[in-house]
């Protein structure tokens, strides 16, 4: 958005912001979420690089295939925990971990 518009509008009464603000997130949730969509991102990404279907990976974490498909849309319900077993149940490893975080 150009910065007329923004001005035109921000004197209206439109207010700018990210998700966070307008959520009222304590900056620690924030980066909690952020972690949680980063660890969901990197897991699609090796699954996909590795050719693996939803499926194959959720029969290595004996889990089901919505599963799968909820970790990597980083649902709410989805634990840290999970999407760090997931990551390792795809070989990767403690020092591509800490590059995915």
């Amino acid at each position: 958005m150009n910065t007329a518009k923004r001005k035109r509008l921000e004197s209206a009464g439109w207010r700018f912001g990210n998700a966070a603000d307008f959520l009222g997130m304590p900056p620690e949730e924030e980066a909690y979420v952020k972690l949680k969509l980063r660890l969901a991102d990197a897991l699609e990404a090796k699954r996909k690089a590795e050719h693996l279907t939803q499926k194959a990976l959720a029969t290595r974490l004996k889990s089901s295939q919505s599963r799968v498909a909820f970790m990597e849309k980083g649902d709410p319900s989805v634990t840290v925990d999970l999407l760090v077993r997931g990551l390792f149940a795809l070989g990767v490893s403690r020092k591509e971990l800490a590059k995915a975080i």
